[in-house]
């Protein structure tokens, strides 16, 4: 591996421990957490970690993260995503910034698959509620496809991300996970979850279980 690569891939591996601890500081407050009924039926979780001021230009790339999707065996192993375009940079005011995805129906989960889609044209989306116990909506959950939130300064809530593109990332997957492996293949649970993204998998399975039957 050239030692541009070996770069390359540590820098995948600190997105992904990135992430890891955007899930654990928000949802170990309960009072500003992602709601049980949604964590319990949620379907995909994508984490953009650590979005900074000066990202926020015309035509650049305004975030990157990863999301892992719930399959018959647990959670799957992440893929690399890409956020930008729409009033992104605007609403969030260029302060560095989390930004959480939650698909809540198998159409979100689709709607990950493809790659390229839009926020509020391609896929219906709503500023997600928070507070553990509290009641989300069933107008909410009935409606949108996936709930989005951002985090800065340490303050977590809803937000509307419409006009936001969402992009698979095939060459840092590619890098992740070498030749031959679809998105669809990864977040449906045919590819085994490399060691430096267990911690990653941990974590939202730890917060986003199922309801026991």
């Amino acid at each position: 591996m050239s030692a541009h690569a070996a770069s390359d891939r540590a820098t995948l591996d600190s997105r992904i421990t990135a992430a890891t601890s955007v899930v654990k500081q928000i949802m170990s407050v309960p009072d500003s957490a992602i709601p049980d009924k949604i964590a319990q039926q949620a379907t995909c979780i994508g984490v953009v970690p650590g979005l900074k001021k000066g990202a926020f230009i015309f035509g650049a790339e305004y975030g990157r993260g990863v999301v892992t999707c719930r399959t018959g065996k647990g959670w799957s192993a992440p893929v690399f995503i890409t956020l930008g375009g729409g009033s992104f940079g605007l609403q969030l005011g260029g302060q560095s910034t989390d930004v959480v995805l939650v698909a809540v129906n198998d159409k979100g989960f689709q709607d990950l698959l493809k790659s390229k889609f839009k926020i509020g044209g391609d896929a219906a989306a709503a500023a997600g509620p928070v507070g553990r116990n509290s009641q989300a909506s069933t107008d909410i959950l009935l409606k949108a496809e996936l709930l989005s939130y951002s985090r800065s300064k340490g303050l977590f809530a809803g937000v509307d991300l419409t006009g936001t593109s969402v992009s698979q990332s095939m060459d840092d997957t590619k890098l992740f996970y070498g030749d031959g492996h679809s998105f669809e293949d990864i977040l449906k649970g045919g590819v085994p979850v490399p060691d430096d993204a267990k911690a990653f998998v941990r974590t939202v399975a730890r917060y986003f279980h199922s309801v026991q039957k």
